[in-house]
């Protein structure tokens, strides 16, 4: 069990991204088709933050041509090169899972003022 933690431990970006739920963020995501690589940017809000340590992830949220899309993203993964914070919200729930039920502007999130 040490080796792994020794490994998690060694793995574990040290510029932690500050994200928390009710933010809109740009995620900057290394996708690689072959041989190549580039950077493809999701931006949403995010609803969720969830576990901890190495596990630790958030989940992004964003309207598509009518349809709505989630990534979850894993915040010590390498392929996550960077997220940039667009717009901090303000909300009083730790999940924003009721925002999946919402169209138009009852969807939107408060802004930090």
């Amino acid at each position: 069990m040490d080796a792994l933690n020794l490994i998690a431990n060694s793995s574990i970006k040290t510029d932690k991204p500050v994200v928390n739920v009710g933010d809109t963020v740009k995620v900057h995501v290394r996708i690689k088709e072959g041989d190549k690589s580039r950077i493809q940017i999701f931006e949403g809000t995010v609803i969720a933050k969830k576990h901890g340590g190495i596990h630790e992830t958030f989940t992004v949220r964003r309207i598509a041509h009518g349809c709505g899309i989630e990534r979850v993203f894993p915040i010590h993964a390498p392929a996550v090169d960077k997220v940039e914070l667009v717009r901090p919200g303000r909300v009083r729930r730790a999940k924003l899972y009721y925002l999946r039920d919402r169209v138009g502007k009852a969807a939107k999130v408060k802004e930090v003022r």
